[in-house]
């Protein structure tokens, strides 16, 4: 049984190592037994170039076979990888390495290039790794300097063991959003993340005959899912940069893709598209993460995908996946984020941490093996979310702690749980709270928007008043006055939208998720000049 993360796929060469892997752009591919060598020769590289334990090696790249390779090997050798969304600008990616002291960097010669001014920044730096070059020279990674992933692979010492490590050794830092604007480091366990492959593939019912195609970034928790969930049962993962809708429909198509995991901004493309029999016809689950499902995203889907089941999923960065709602339930609570994942508690819990009755809004708190180590050199915030779990008997004297989601929930009399929002997302106008999730839902039901976000926003007299910003349906315009008739039908005057604003797109943040903030602070001066 796999402890640490690389162990996924060492085992997995040990049980089958002649079965596909990874497949990758360009045609390229490895074998169970393939990837393992490569993981192990990166892993006796860094070991070889003097990487300390937990030391960390931050992972630039697309995604493609060195990328997944040069994490485990990073895993395999007792460092700490930190993943960067390939979309991230020089700025944001010469933070990052500053913020966890990275030492080694892997790369391509493009992304090199333009980190030419962060990167003298960056003192902890001791070796960039180009995956395509400079050609290789031999040259010692412990030397302050440029070496090609040849290099790195050349220089795996057999005599130097990797630094040994235990399953609560940290082995990943994940960089998130934070609410100041700079992005903040979830520190990942080996345990966190084993436990994470073994619970998802569980409920999933993965086995070695699955395709699972990787369409979000592996800097997401959710991208990096697919690897680890796949590894651990030994399935096939293909690699995709995709640029289009239709491109994720066509690979589908070529690769007999059985699992697909989306966040909603592409499941709404992606139910637009027409899918041909050999595109879906194997499909036999899609999941969503990353925020709510739009009930007519999810019926267009189970259109397209008649053999498969969904899986409505909720997770945090900050203990991987939480809940996951049964593929039987669908039908009869299409709102809900279902229950714990197995070896997860969720509990729901007022401002004193008693536990909230069924109907009746709480945070969600999440405990069990999921949950991190915290966030990287930061504890105040650490603190602020990681606290001791509710309920735990007295005399404990090193309390379990559990981490505060933030995020406003409730359960039915079943104990299914239903995502209300954000505590720091919730609307408040003319006295009330409203949640963005219920206008958002109504306004999906109405088929007369493409995508919508409702934003609380500050107003004179109302204290907030609701900004829907919203994009035209496929094949049509947007009508704002429409849909603001339909939005009186079918809400209490108190949610109905204050204004309308149309756009041509909605902003993403990297992972792919609508980004909130960006339009929050686009539309902050809207109703400043009303009198009050």
């Amino acid at each position: 049984m796999s402890e640490l993360l690389h162990d996924l796929i060492r085992l997995g060469a040990a049980r089958d190592p002649g079965h596909a892997a990874l497949v990758g752009g360009k045609g390229a591919a490895r074998t169970y037994a393939q990837l393992w060598a490569e993981v192990d020769a990166v892993a006796r590289g860094l070991s070889g170039g003097h990487l300390h334990r937990g030391e960390r090696v931050a992972v630039y790249l697309d995604k493609r076979i060195e990328t997944v390779s040069a994490c485990f090997g990073a895993a395999a050798a007792g460092g700490v990888f930190v993943p960067l969304n390939p979309l991230l600008r020089a700025r944001q990616v010469g933070y990052i390495l500053r913020d966890c002291n990275v030492r080694v960097l892997v790369t391509s010669k493009d992304r090199y290039a333009g980190l030419a001014e962060e990167l003298g920044e960056c003192p902890d730096l001791r070796a960039v790794v180009l995956v395509d070059g400079p050609d290789g020279a031999g040259r010692a990674l412990g030397e302050p300097d440029v070496v090609s992933w040849d290099d790195l692979l050349a220089a795996a010492d057999p005599a130097r063991p990797p630094h040994r490590v235990i399953d609560t050794d940290m082995v990943a830092i994940l960089y998130t959003s934070g609410s100041t604007g700079m992005p903040k480091g979830v520190v990942l366990s080996h345990r966190n993340m084993v436990a994470g492959a073994r619970s998802v593939s569980q409920y999933l019912e993965n086995d070695a005959d699955d395709v699972i195609l990787s369409v979000l970034p592996l800097s997401f928790d959710a991208g990096f899912s697919q690897l680890t969930t796949a590894f651990h049962v030994g399935a096939k993962v293909v690699l995709m940069n995709y640029l289009l809708a239709r491109d994720v429909v066509r690979k589908c198509a070529a690769e007999g893709v059985t699992g697909l995991t989306c966040v909603p901004p592409l499941w709404i493309q992606l139910s637009q598209q027409d899918w041909p029999a050999e595109a879906a016809g194997k499909m036999r689950y899609f999941a969503n993460t990353g925020g709510h499902m739009p009930r007519p995203t999810l019926d267009r889907l189970r259109g397209h995908f008649v053999n498969a089941r969904p899986y409505l999923m909720y997770g945090l960065t900050e203990a991987f996946r939480s809940t996951f709602l049964d593929p039987a339930e669908v039908d009869r609570r299409p709102d809900s984020i279902g229950k714990a994942i197995p070896n997860a508690e969720i509990l729901v819990v007022r401002p004193d941490g008693t536990p909230c009755q069924p109907g009746e809004q709480g945070e969600l708190v999440h405990r069990g093996a999921l949950v991190s180590l915290g966030y990287w050199n930061d504890p105040e915030r650490t603190a602020q979310r990681f606290k001791p779990a509710p309920g735990q008997p007295e005399g404990i004297v090193n309390p379990e702690l559990a981490v505060f989601s933030g995020d406003l929930v409730r359960t039915d009399e079943e104990g299914f749980l239903y995502f209300v929002s954000r505590n720091d997302e919730m609307i408040k106008t003319s006295g009330y709270r409203v949640s963005p999730t219920e206008v958002e839902d109504v306004i999906y039901a109405s088929g007369l928007a493409g995508e919508c976000v409702a934003l609380g926003i500050p107003h004179p007299v109302l204290g907030q008043g609701i900004v829907v910003v919203a994009t035209a349906p496929e094949g049509g315009g947007l009508d704002p006055e429409a849909l603001l008739t339909h939005c009186k039908q079918q809400m209490p005057q108190y949610m109905v939208p204050t204004v309308i604003v149309p756009r041509d797109a909605i902003p993403r943040s990297p992972n792919g998720k609508m980004d909130r903030k960006a339009l929050a602070a686009e539309q902050a001066d809207r109703f400043k000049d009303l009198p009050a």
